[in-house]
């Protein structure tokens, strides 16, 4: 059987975790059929899954790994994941960027790649705890000022608060907490590790928690930006309720049913990748 090229190795394997979570573990015959691939490439792609820590090779097949709710994985493990979704919020919400003005921009993976689309927003000034997130800008505006006579004309002014690296590069503590508590913006980009109906927005990390509640009541707009395997998880510590976020930016793989229901307490939903994307609801 020969490879199905229409899917890249990224695509195939987002497919294979949505599958392992929703029904509880596969079987790589089965993933042969769904997929039209070779059993070798199937293999390939669940020991990639399995190095990142988010499925358990079993004979046969696979099933996800228990997480505790305490469970935080590294930002390596988590950039590897769901790639081309996380491209797709970016490019959408920072279409909701308005030149000029101040946002915050809470660390993780998905504001990672949302940084790297900000570069073309004029005049921002941007406060982020994310090391990893200033270096985007930084890095843009070294390459820039390269041999020539200063900064970069529109270059965003970056602002890292201090604080206490966590497992996913994030800047928390007291230090972080205020430095934000004395600052506002007009628009927080904030990513999750988890969003439910019941336990709001979490995160395993109990630090890092209390610096997004600080960003959050800084914030006179509240945008989440997460992909679809976000809705429904739920990690130790909540620190925003769902009637604190303005609008969820998500990919186009949330289910309908996950769809009506965000409807009921979200004034927007953005999914990202579809012809009316945009949606008020």
């Amino acid at each position: 059987m020969s490879d199905n090229q229409n899917l890249l190795a990224e695509q195939r394997r987002a497919l294979i975790l949505d599958e392992v979570r929703r029904r509880g573990g596969v079987r790589v015959n089965e993933l042969t059929r769904k997929l039209n691939v070779s059993d070798m490439t199937v293999r390939r792609d669940l020991d990639a899954l399995a190095r990142l820590g988010v499925v358990e090779k079993v004979h046969g097949g696979a099933v996800p790994v228990a997480e505790a709710s305490t469970y935080e994985p590294g930002f390596e493990a988590k950039s590897g994941l769901e790639l081309s979704a996380k491209e797709d919020i970016a490019k959408a919400a920072a279409a909701m960027a308005t030149p000029g003005t101040a946002i915050g921009l809470a660390g993780g993976t998905t504001a990672f790649a949302l940084a790297q689309q900000l570069l073309d927003v004029p005049d921002l000034t941007v406060v982020t705890n994310s090391v990893r997130v200033a270096d985007v800008f930084y890095n843009a505006q070294r390459a820039a000022t390269a041999g020539g006579p200063g900064p970069r004309p529109g270059a965003a002014t970056v602002v890292l608060t201090g604080g206490v690296r966590t497992p996913s590069d994030i800047l928390a503590g007291p230090v972080a907490d205020a430095a934000v508590r004395s600052l506002h913006f007009d628009v927080l980009f904030l990513g999750v590790h988890g969003i439910s109906v019941e336990a709001g927005l979490s995160t395993p990390n109990l630090a890092e928690a209390e610096t997004n509640r600080h960003f959050v009541r800084a914030a006179r707009r509240v945008v989440v930006i997460a992909d679809h395997t976000k809705w429904g998880m739920v990690g130790l510590s909540s620190f925003a309720t769902l009637d604190q976020v303005d609008a969820l930016v998500t990919d186009s793989g949330l289910p309908e049913d996950a769809r009506a229901e965000i409807a009921e307490y979200l004034p927007e939903l953005v999914v990202a990748g579809e012809a009316n994307g945009a949606a008020d609801i």
